[in-house]
């Protein structure tokens, strides 16, 4: 199977231009991915474009990770109804150097036949002056033709304006990839299908400035998007991010289980890298067995990012917190890993006085604030029946809660139903 017969039987092409697949298929061939250190950590969004490097890669041909350290200074307005917020040389710095750890767990850089390349815009922006670029490299794109791409039509047509900051982003990228074509051999761009318009103005560049008999072609991917319809950005709230301080291990792995069986279908053949038929299998055992999918990608992509270890926490605490697991299965952990764990569970606080006194269930609820009240905590212990503390059923509302509840001396777990999860910590 050719390289973009993969990638559309993994709903991984929506625009290419002509003549790419063809030249793909007949030659080995540099290309390249751009990505700004707007954030402090890449994210599943993101990802998408790194796994068109990877399959890239494995078919042989040559990727460049381009990281952006002088359009990070810009920002791109692509897919974004407001001005990027700018930020410090520090921030950029360390968001870059984060940036090339991650890309480095999936590409191959020592490869002794095709190797991947890292490579930063700010060694050949740092000294271009901006009068030299202007002449040199400004001249070729019309406004017009600036204008028609829809990163700035749709700023415009919004009435939130655009800066020239912004509106200049496609220039320098477009510069990149006349930069990279010279210099690196390289032939192809691709990316998001938000990046259409940059990456054409690129072509563009380079064929008006070189020549229009020059080889240069594209292709971009959909997408993916939350459950509300907007994009996985780095700088999108509700993200789902690499960098474990960002997402935990846990909060990662319950991502790709909480997916429809639609969206997983989607997922897996984007991020998965067993064999087709594997994945197809997968995909046909999804008609008599819950969440084979899920959980399959779940755990491999946790495995690839956070390592065997983390995807062995995430696992318990899946079970411990979605009512399969017992009360030993926290008490072996760690109070680092539980904490780390209970990232993201509703939390609240009672006295360890009122705790070493024997505290009334109903008051613990309701003080803790994991029940909205004391008849709401009632209600729930002996109407509703769903209460649990340390994954223990309880109906009994003269219950105490004692020091002895306490795990590790500092944390009381309550299951309100099976999804409802909170954590009662306690205050000195």
């Amino acid at each position: 199977m050719q390289l973009i017969e993969e990638l559309r039987w993994r709903g991984m092409i929506q625009d290419i231009t002509p003549g790419t697949e063809e030249y793909l298929n007949n030659n080995k061939v540099s290309g390249y991915v751009g990505f700004d250190p707007t954030a402090a950590s890449l994210g599943i969004g993101n990802l998408v474009p790194v796994m068109l490097l990877l399959h890239f890669q494995r078919h042989g041909h040559h990727p460049i990770a381009l990281v952006g350290g002088a359009t990070g200074r810009i920002g791109d307005p692509s897919g974004k109804s407001d001005e990027r917020k700018m930020l410090s040389e520090e921030e950029l710095e360390r968001n870059l150097a984060k940036m090339q750890v991650q890309l480095g767990r999936f590409l191959d850089f020592d490869s002794s036949t095709n190797p991947a390349r890292l490579v930063n815009n700010y060694d050949w922006f740092k000294n271009y002056g901006f009068l030299d670029f202007l002449r040199d490299v400004g001249k070729h794109l019309t406004v017009n033709y600036m204008l028609s791409k829809d990163s700035v039509k749709n700023r415009i047509d919004s009435g939130t304006g655009i800066s020239f900051t912004e509106f200049s982003y496609q220039l320098i990228q477009g510069y990149d990839f006349l930069h990279l074509h010279q210099n690196e051999n390289c032939h192809l761009q691709f990316g998001g299908s938000d990046q259409f318009g940059n990456i054409t103005a690129g072509m563009e560049l380079v064929r008006r400035i070189l020549g229009h008999q020059e080889d240069v072609y594209a292709f971009t991917c959909p997408l993916i998007t939350k459950a509300d319809g907007t994009k996985f950005g780095k700088s999108e709230k509700g993200n789902i991010f690499l960098d474990a301080e960002l997402t935990s291990p846990y909060e990662f792995y319950q991502f790709w289980i909480n997916n429809s069986d639609d969206d997983i279908v989607k997922l897996a053949k984007i991020f998965s890298l067993k064999p087709i038929p594997e994945i197809q299998a997968l995909i046909d055992a999804m008609a008599t067995q819950t969440k084979v999918l899920q959980y399959a990608l779940a755990e491999e992509m946790t495995a690839r990012i956070h390592g065997v270890e983390q995807l062995e926490i995430a696992k318990r605490a899946t079970a411990l917190l979605h009512g399969k697991g017992g009360i030993d299965d926290l008490k072996g952990l760690d109070l680092a890993t539980i904490e780390n764990i209970l990232q993201g569970v509703g939390q609240g606080m009672v006295s360890r006085a009122a705790i070493q006194q024997g505290m009334p269930i109903i008051d613990f609820l309701a003080e803790a604030g994991a029940c909205a009240s004391r008849g709401d905590a009632k209600r729930k212990l002996t109407a509703d029946k769903c209460v649990a503390i340390n994954t223990v059923g309880t109906t009994d509302e003269t219950r105490t809660i004692t020091v002895d509840d306490l795990i590790h001396g500092r944390l009381v777990l309550v299951n309100l139903g099976k999804r409802n999860r909170f954590v009662v910590y306690v205050q000195d």
